[in-house]
């Protein structure tokens, strides 16, 4: 079977497909045919080796997936082969093949395409976490969500929107947030010609929002946080600007406000009932059609290194796959 693989830390021009082994299920694993793997940001970091979580040399890069079960290992009883699948680990997803523990997967629902399955585990399962579990959003809240766009952004809209909250969305151009403005937000800015912090002071009459969701950094993360409600959260996503920023305690003093670390990988790790209880939780949103996660473009496995070129060059509205 045909596998990326990185051999070394490096650009995503580094990385090489490569012919080896068909994969074999041990104990308590399934190998699935990949039939589209969903691509991140954080699969730009760890091919590089600036991610939180660095993977043995060499490796399969790539960590969500949707396919179809090719084998089963002994005492596996939840799947068989044939089943359709949904899964998440944390190397492997970019190659036709991919083996991953039986307790990872969870089945598709009838209907489902692969394109969409792979784009929902990361993305919409990071936006759950962070929402519900880090930030309490309740109906009738206002959540502002930064780079809103992207595959995390939009997610954060949906979610937000079927919690009942009131979503502003920010991004940088006028497309981008009309792309938000039809998953759901509520209000939009552009923080490219806006001065961010009185754009949300106009969308939410002076009180500011309750939650601000932040995947972005950067020069983004003080002026959102200057603006938050009283006992607002502002939930640490990841740094897609490139900057860690480093904020004034006095701000969250003063709103008597929390910043909220989210990191959902670690979480799935610790906490898989949980995170599988969230999964079925959003897959019954979206057989109602409060969540529609967008797929804007599909590459083949030998393109897999433009795709996360694309990523990194923030090109990418939504979420983007690759089907081997």
């Amino acid at each position: 079977m045909k596998a990326v693989v990185c051999r070394n830390w490096g650009p995503p021009d580094s990385l090489v497909v490569e012919e080896g082994p068909d994969l074999a299920a041990g104990a308590g694993q399934v190998v699935i045919d990949v039939k589209a793997a969903g691509v991140n940001f954080p699969d730009v970091l760890t091919v590089q080796g600036k991610y939180q979580v660095k993977p043995d040399l060499p490796f399969t890069p790539g960590n969500e997936f949707a396919g179809v079960v090719r084998e089963v290992g002994d005492g596996v009883t939840a799947f068989k082969p044939g089943d359709r699948v949904i899964g998440f680990t944390r190397t492997g997803a970019f190659a036709e093949q991919v083996l991953a523990p039986a307790e990872a997967l969870v089945p598709m629902p009838p209907g489902m395409d692969f394109d969409v399955a792979a784009a929902i585990t990361l993305t919409y399962g990071t936006s759950h976490h962070a929402l519900v579990d880090r930030g309490g959003v309740q109906a009738g809240e206002t959540v502002l969500v930064l780079g809103a766009a992207g595959g995390v952004g939009l997610a954060a809209i949906e979610i937000g929107k079927a919690l009942g909250a009131r979503v502003i969305a920010a991004a940088s151009s006028d497309d981008k947030l009309e792309v938000c403005r039809a998953h759901g937000a509520d209000a939009l800015i552009n923080y490219s010609r806006e001065d961010l912090r009185e754009a949300i002071k106009a969308a939410t009459h002076g009180k500011g929002p309750d939650v601000i969701y932040d995947p972005v950094g950067g020069v983004y993360s003080e002026p959102a946080l200057r603006s938050i409600a009283w006992r607002g959260r502002h939930l640490i996503v990841g740094f897609a600007n490139g900057e860690i920023p480093k904020l004034p305690w006095n701000l969250m003093l003063l709103k008597g406000a929390s910043v909220v670390g989210v990191f959902w990988g670690e979480f799935v790790r610790r906490e898989p009932a949980a995170n599988l209880a969230a999964m079925r939780q959003m897959l019954g949103w979206m057989m109602e059609g409060k969540l529609k996660p967008l797929v804007s473009k599909r590459y083949a496995l030998a393109e897999t290194a433009q795709a996360l070129n694309d990523m990194a060059a923030r090109k990418v509205t939504g979420k983007v796959v690759i089907v081997p």
